[in-house]
């Protein structure tokens, strides 16, 4: 017996080892679907801010035609693609964050002497009729396989732009926020200052970060009984992430022990001593792209030692220094210089330091003490040294104020109790009239309020 003949499958995602489709098998899938439309009153939770973010980028750049793609799956593997994420710029003009716009694009087209009409072209909904078979053939686009796409008419709705075709889009020309520096700039720079919208969603996302770390230490006897106990805590945390929110914002850093002086320790292969700090540095993404970061350094033991206390109490104090000079008007650069003040004075008294003088504290403590956050961990990084790193803070930014002292296990300028331990304490502000208000204050930062809060914690973890 022959095989039947197998349909057409140009422009199709067809895997190496699909089945041939037949002609009557692609006739019977072609027929007797219902109609099944998403609810008219469906929107994007940010449909009443965007007009005014669109219209803040189009005069930056009158008469000209701005496209902000969203950007293209990546194969992770063969064929399977890393999870989709929009771009911030796209997400924040559009409000679309979902899985299902790879491939759109944003185009801001010139209309009249100053203004410009935005036109979002995406790839809609696929008919199941007229010979169409992405909806069930088509591995990274198709219906069956990763999920309903809105059709034009339901993607207008959604977003309040006007919609069209991707194919319509063509080769298109223009300022492309993929490619052209000045208008990625432009893009990060309005990004700067939040609105109200964007504070309550980085709140939510703190609150979430701040349910992820309270299960972190609920479960810590089980992780410290497993041969991976930082993988057990990156574990726990994100799966409060997935609940809660889109996922992480960032790859979790579970460090403990010495692995807390790898700044960016993301492999989590440890075991956890019960002996040792554990850092970590984690934060929520919520469905809206917005996310949160956060770090507290936790005794694993549920009590600092008095070496950790010492570290600890250091580094507290560069923070507490670091939060007071926030204010609007104040250069963005000032709290961390009032953080490593206190650093290295800090170091001077331990006898680490000659003196407090120059710049041989960043041994020590190696990066800057914060930045601005947003849709991005590292947000509005392509902005302008002189609006950003250089400028002054303004009401309505939100950053991270995060010291840290990184004691190297093998570093023979320390004295040999202080090698080997790390601590970071990263909390998020929002820049207000009268100075900041902190954004994470419901996780405890002092000594006494982290035994404290652990201690609850445990003894709540333990009698579930």
């Amino acid at each position: 017996m022959t095989d039947t003949p197998s349909r057409p499958t140009a422009g199709l995602n067809i895997g190496s080892h699909d089945l041939p489709v037949s002609a009557e098998l692609s006739h019977f899938m072609a027929s007797d679907w219902a109609a099944s439309p998403l609810p008219d009153s469906t929107r994007v939770p940010a449909y009443a801010v965007t007009p005014a973010r669109r219209a803040r980028l189009s005069a930056r750049f009158p008469g000209e035609r701005l496209i902000i793609p969203a950007g293209e799956l990546k194969v992770r593997s063969h064929d399977c693609d890393y999870r989709f994420r929009p771009h911030s710029a796209y997400a924040w003009l559009t409000g679309l964050t979902g899985e299902d716009q790879v491939g759109h694009v944003l185009v801001l087209e010139p209309a009249g002497p100053h203004g410009h009409e935005a036109v979002l072209y995406l790839r809609p909904r696929s008919p199941r009729t007229g010979g169409n078979e992405e909806f069930y053939r088509d591995r990274r686009y198709g219906e069956f396989w990763v999920g309903r796409r809105p059709d034009l008419a339901e993607a207008e709705r959604l977003s309040g732009i006007r919609c069209a075709h991707l194919d319509a889009l063509g080769s298109p020309t223009g300022r492309n926020a993929a490619a052209d520096q000045e208008l990625a700039v432009a893009l990060s720079e309005l990004r700067l200052v939040k609105d109200a919208w964007e504070v309550a969603e980085l709140q939510l996302a703190v609150d979430h970060t701040t349910a992820g770390f309270e299960d972190v230490v609920r479960d810590l006897p089980r992780a410290l009984a497993h041969p991976r106990g930082e993988r057990w805590i990156e574990g726990v945390f994100n799966r409060r992430a997935r609940a809660e929110g889109n996922g992480t914002g960032y790859e979790t850093i579970a460090a403990a022990g010495a692995h807390a002086c790898v700044l960016h320790w993301i492999r989590n292969d440890g075991r956890l001593n019960a002996s040792d700090l554990l850092l970590m540095d984690a934060g929520v993404e919520t469905d809206g792209l917005y996310t949160a970061d956060i770090t507290r350094t936790l005794p694993l033991s549920g009590r600092f030692s008095p070496v950790q206390r010492q570290v600890y109490e250091l580094v507290l104090a560069a923070q507490d220094a670091g939060m007071a000079a926030l204010r609007p008007g104040a250069s963005f650069r000032d709290f961390h210089r009032a953080g490593m003040r206190v650093i290295a004075e800090g170091l001077a008294e331990w006898g680490v330091l000659k003196n407090a003088e120059g710049d041989l504290h960043r041994r020590y403590t190696l990066c800057s003490s914060g930045h601005m956050l947003g849709l991005d961990v590292h947000d509005c990084a392509q902005a302008r040294a002189d609006t950003y790193l250089d400028g002054v803070l303004e009401e309505g930014q939100v950053l991270t104020v995060e010291p840290g002292l990184y004691l190297q296990p093998d570093d023979e300028t320390l004295p040999a109790e202080l090698r080997g331990i790390g601590v970071r304490i990263e909390d998020d502000l929002v820049i207000t009239a009268e100075g900041a208000r902190l954004m994470s204050g419901a996780l405890p930062r002092t000594v006494a309020g982290i035994e404290e809060w652990m201690g609850n914690l445990l003894e709540d973890g333990g009698g579930r």
